[in-house]
């Protein structure tokens, strides 16, 4: 087995020699500059590792870790449309870089492009990987549509929370590992532990972004902290506190969640307090702990060796305790 940084530098490397260069050249161009952000590309190198751990050489599943990264990015780039976000991993968004149609359009390609990469595999397994991507992508825009839906309401439950960023976020994870894991042609029994594994990885990690917005180190988390609050987004965090809040309390916290001031240092670090003060904060670390350990459970079952259990232990142990 190799280490994370190891897959990482394959798929930063295979990424920057990936060419996309047809006509016409507005169509091609965004799509190669969305994908040459970077950022943490978490997904593809989980394809990659897992292709390992079920002993195949990573590289036969660069193809399928190319596809889960090239639809990622589509959604990435609908994602900002929607959301009118001006900034990507600190660059211009691609609506804005270029306009709103470029915008739709290459984002509709690279959803086609992303397909086209399991071409490259045997009629069983590009079935396989295609039947797994096509109801991922489906739920991926049914967690969009809550997540846009929940901007509105304000009788949003936990577990409905939980079920968007599910669908939105962790499913996707999920997904990659399993590719990795047809790649490799294994027991179905492991495909599906390792599509657990990464499912309760990605809602911990969905989980721990949620924190790490209203929490995280302003100089290593990369975005804007307090950027939920501002923007009112009932996350996990809020939802507890609305749970376990004194009904004073509880009306401040919704008075603070309806405004939108110019300046909001003092809307910040007073929903802070309430997150703090409420036990919000505690109960969140909390279920991140729960998801973390439930995804480590399902490697009990796995038919791997106890070493390559450890790599997978380790990586999640990782992510638990990022602070980016």
């Amino acid at each position: 087995m190799q280490s994370i940084s190891y897959y990482q530098g394959i798929i930063s490397s295979h990424f920057e020699t990936l060419s996309l260069q047809k006509e016409p050249k507005n169509l091609y161009e965004p799509i190669e500059y969305i994908l040459s952000l970077g950022g943490k590309r978490l997904r593809p190198v989980l394809t990659l590792l897992t292709s390992e751990i079920f002993d195949v050489e990573c590289k036969k599943a660069l193809d399928a870790a190319t596809a889960v990264e090239v639809f990622h990015n589509f959604s990435l780039i609908h994602d900002d449309i929607m959301d009118d976000a001006p900034l990507r991993r600190g660059n211009e968004t691609v609506h804005e870089k270029w306009n709103i149609n470029t915008g739709i359009l290459s984002g509709d390609a690279m959803l086609i492009l992303a397909y086209q990469f399991f071409e490259n595999y045997e009629p069983k397994t590009f079935r396989e990987l295609a039947k797994l991507f096509s109801k991922t992508a489906l739920e991926v825009c049914e967690g969009q549509q809550y997540d846009v839906d929940f901007e509105t309401r304000d009788d949003v439950s936990i577990p409905e929370y939980l079920k968007m960023i599910e669908y939105k976020t962790a499913v996707l994870v999920g997904a990659a590992m399993k590719m990795g894991a047809i790649v490799a042609e294994t027991s179905e029994e492991n495909k599906n532990l390792i599509y657990d594994f990464g499912l309760n990885l990605g809602i911990a990690f969905q989980l721990q972004d949620d924190y790490l917005d209203a929490f995280g180190n302003p100089e290593t988390f990369g975005k804007q902290v307090g950027g939920d609050i501002i923007e009112n987004k009932k996350t996990y965090l809020y939802l507890k506190a609305i749970e376990f809040a004194k009904p004073e309390v509880k009306e401040q916290l919704l008075h603070l969640f309806s405004i939108q001031p110019n300046d909001n240092t003092d809307k910040i670090a007073s929903v802070k307090e309430i997150f703090n003060q409420t036990g919000a904060s505690e109960a969140t670390q909390k279920a991140i702990q729960d998801y973390t350990f439930k995804a480590f459970e399902t490697l009990e079952e796995m038919q791997i060796s106890a070493d390559k259990k450890t790599v997978l232990k380790a990586f999640g142990e990782k992510l638990m305790n990022r602070n980016v």
